[in-house]
C-alpha cells in the first residue's frame, strides 16, 4: 500500500440530501461545533464542509458567520443557467452571494433521478466556475457497469467529458462514489477505492497537467463511516470523503472528522 504523504488539505463534506429543515439544520451545526470543539478537534489538516438542502442555506450561513465557526458551506446543486425563465432553478449567483464555496454537481441520485446527462453535468460544472464555486463532480458506477466494464472505465469516461469543457487551472473537487456503494452499507474496500482514485488523478494529468493533477483533491463517498474512514484516508489518492447518512449523526461524523486519531502506519 503507497501511504498518503500528499500535502493536500483533506475534506470531509457532508451531504445532507433532502434531510433538516432550516430550524434542524441550526441545531444541528451547533451541536457539531460544539462536539467538535469539546473534542478538540484541529482544523490545520482537514477542510469541513456542509451541503444542506437550499432552504436551510442561509440559516446555516449566518450561523457560521456570526459564530465565527470553522466550517465551510456548499450547495447541493445548480442551475445551468444564471438567470432567467427558469422556475426552480438555482443560480450559482445565489449560491455565491450566500458565500457558499463549493456545490455538489453530478451526483447519482441527480444522474438516476433527473436524467442528468455529461452535458448537463458539463454546463452545470461551467456555471459554478463562473461564479467562482468550487465544484464537487461526482462520478461512479453502478453494480450494472461494474460487472460489464469495470469498476474505472464510467468514472474515467464521466470526469473526462468535464474537464474537456474547462480551464486547466480550474479549481475542482472530484468524488468518486461507485453507485453500488451509496447506502447499502457495503462500501468499496480502500484498495478499490484507491485504485479508482489514481486513475482520475491520471486523466486530470493527461487533460490540465501535473500541477492540476497534483493539486486536485479526490474523495471516496458510499457509506463512508467513522469505522472505515481511517482506511480510505491512508489510500494515496484519496484526500477526504463525501458523506452521505453518517453526515446527519453528529456524533458519527464529528469523528469521521477526526480521522487523524485513527489513523496508523501499517
Amino acid at each position: 500500500m503507497v501511504e498518503n504523504t500528499s500535502t493536500r488539505k483533506a475534506l470531509i463534506a457532508g451531504n445532507w440530501k433532502m434531510n433538516l429543515d432550516h430550524l434542524q439544520a441550526i441545531a444541528f451545526v451547533q451541536k457539531l461545533a460544539w462536539t467538535l470543539k469539546d473534542q478538540s478537534f484541529q482544523s490545520s489538516n482537514v477542510d469541513v464542509a456542509v451541503f444542506p438542502p437550499f432552504t436551510d442555506l442561509r440559516s446555516v450561513q449566518t450561523l457560521i458567520s456570526a459564530d465565527n465557526l470553522d466550517f465551510q458551506l456548499g450547495a447541493q446543486d445548480l442551475s445551468p443557467y444564471d438567470s432567467g425563465a427558469h422556475t426552480g432553478d438555482i443560480s450559482g449567483a445565489f449560491l455565491a452571494q450566500l458565500a457558499s464555496r463549493y456545490v455538489i454537481i453530478g451526483h447519482s441520485e441527480r444522474r438516476a433521478d433527473h436524467g442528468e446527462s455529461d452535458e448537463v453535468v458539463t454546463a452545470k460544472v461551467q456555471a459554478a466556475l463562473r461564479h467562482k464555486l468550487v465544484p464537487v463532480i461526482c462520478v461512479g458506477e453502478t453494480a450494472e457497469d461494474l460487472e460489464k466494464v469495470g469498476a474505472a472505465k464510467v468514472p474515467t469516461e464521466q470526469l473526462a467529458a468535464v474537464l474537456a469543457a474547462i480551464p486547466a487551472e480550474s479549481e475542482i473537487v472530484v468524488a468518486y462514489e461507485p453507485v453500488w456503494a451509496i447506502g447499502s452499507g457495503t462500501p468499496a474496500t480502500a484498495d478499490q477505492a484507491e485504485d479508482v482514485c489514481a486513475i482520475l488523478r491520471e486523466t486530470i494529468r493527461g487533460a490540465h497537467g501535473d500541477e492540476q493533477a497534483d493539486r486536485t483533491r479526490i474523495l471516496y463517498g458510499g457509506s463512508v463511516k467513522a469505522a472505515n474512514i481511517a482506511g480510505f484516508m491512508k489510500r494515496a489518492n484519496v484526500d477526504g470523503a463525501l458523506v452521505g447518512g453518517a453526515s446527519l449523526d453528529v456524533e458519527e461524523f464529528a469523528a469521521i472528522c477526526q480521522f487523524e486519531k485513527h489513523v496508523t502506519l501499517d
